[in-house]
């Protein structure tokens, strides 16, 4: 951690407010977003399939809202952004806590996820343009913020909601609300917004929507990257799923979020000043893909081991069947934090700085598509495994994804795309 710490106190006030931002984003969000569901369900007695579409609005309400929320980030500037995704999402956590009515509930989701879409665009294009030449290091800072509010959200969640639900939606209203106001006082403007508002202005929104989609090298390494989007949930669906399968219990789910994000915390800094020595981005996005990939040997090797648990295992039983499940989200978490910053930095580079935030609206939503396919199609592959008794090809299907990421991103670093063009490249000052 004093590695972190060092880290992040060495980059100027606009980029250590960016992280603060996100860590109280993450916390105010995960703080109340795990207990939703329950309390759609248990207090509010609503059918499984209104709670769905409750908790869908959200996630098509911010995926398919990031590239609107990225152009307005590069018209209006990202502060303004930022204070109005803080704002809005204020308004959706305290419209919770008082909403009883599908309308109302529905609203306040949309109103969650929409927020989203303005902040996130905004706040990872500022942190870019702020840290200059040090994109890697802001944004490997950047996913420790991400991660502790991810790790403490939960917990403080928990406690909360053994009062009340209503106490949970307040209390994250509330801490947006703050930094709402915070943010209105201390984020400042940047200066280089305003000549790049004044160009975007001289243009129509379509104009600019078909720049970023016709960018070929953006539009290829986006596409290379969904594939890391789908194994990366994994952690979401197929290891729990896969917890549940051989243990017939929950405490396995618990210790793969705690392992992964403690592992980020503790050593997402050291990872990518590692990497930054041997590799050049490109280099690092690939062997950091490949890594994911390898990372379903574990339970590709073990799946056939292990049967069904019929009842919940204890003791060492449950400790062994737990080790692949472990070992593969070990895995994947070092290749998350190898990843992750010269991802974010070769978004800029292919997308260049004059539609920072609309490159990254658009990355997102991509992502988000990729992750919709590649849910079905990876529940699926787990469903088919269990019929036909090859536990094992739902992994092997994802391993096989990930090596296929890699190579897609290799063949791109050869033939010169993910290199700045003259286009993309910063102008000289």
């Amino acid at each position: 951690m004093k590695s972190t710490l060092a880290l992040a106190r060495s980059f100027d006030r606009p980029v250590k407010l960016l992280l603060v931002n996100q860590l109280t984003i993450n916390t105010g969000f995960y703080m109340l977003m795990p207990y939703l569901a329950g309390h759609l369900s248990g207090t509010l007695a609503l059918p499984a399939a209104l709670v769905g579409l409750i908790l869908g609005v959200r996630n098509l309400s911010q995926q398919g809202m990031f590239l609107v929320g990225g152009t307005l980030a590069d018209r209006l500037g990202y502060k303004p952004m930022i204070v109005a995704g803080c704002g809005l999402r204020t308004i959706a956590f305290l419209l919770l806590a008082v909403a009883d009515s599908i309308p109302a509930l529905v609203v306040a989701s949309a109103l969650t996820g929409f927020a989203g879409a303005l902040f996130n665009p905004a706040v990872r294009a500022y942190l870019a343009q702020e840290a200059g030449e040090r994109k890697v290091e802001a944004f490997a800072a950047f996913n420790v913020f991400y991660q502790l509010g991810i790790l403490i959200g939960p917990l403080i969640g928990l406690v909360l909601n053994g009062i009340a639900f209503k106490i949970v939606c307040l209390t994250a209203g509330l801490m947006f609300a703050a930094l709402t106001i915070a943010q209105m006082r201390a984020l400042p403007a940047q200066a280089k917004e305003q000549g790049h508002r004044q160009g975007q202005e001289k243009r129509g929104v379509l104009l600019d929507w078909r720049e970023a989609i016709t960018n070929r090298p953006f539009l290829l390494f986006s596409l290379a990257m969904i594939g890391s989007y789908v194994l990366n949930f994994q952690v979401y669906l197929g290891l729990p799923l896969e917890v549940r399968r051989v243990t017939a219990g929950e405490l396995g789910v618990t210790l793969i979020f705690v392992v992964s994000g403690l592992m980020t915390i503790a050593g997402q800094a050291r990872v990518t000043a590692w990497a930054a020595r041997r590799w050049r981005p490109p280099q690092a996005i690939t062997w950091g893909l490949g890594l994911m990939g390898l990372s379903f040997a574990p339970l590709a090797l073990a799946a056939p081991l292990a049967g069904a648990a019929t009842t919940p295992v204890a003791g060492i039983a449950h400790a062994l069947l737990l080790l692949p499940v472990l070992g593969t989200a070990v895995l994947l978490s070092l290749a998350t934090m190898i990843i992750y910053p010269f991802e974010m930095a070769t978004i800029v580079t292919v997308g260049g700085q004059r539609m920072v935030a609309t490159y990254y609206g658009l990355y997102s939503t991509l992502a988000g598509i990729g992750i919709a396919a590649g849910n079905l199609l990876s529940g699926w592959a787990l469903d088919l495994g269990g019929a036909v008794g090859l536990p094992s090809l739902p992994w092997l299907a994802l391993a096989m994804i990930g090596i296929g990421c890699a190579a897609a991103v290799r063949a791109l670093d050869r033939s010169g795309r993910l290199a700045a063009s003259p286009e993309t490249a910063p102008a000289a000052a």
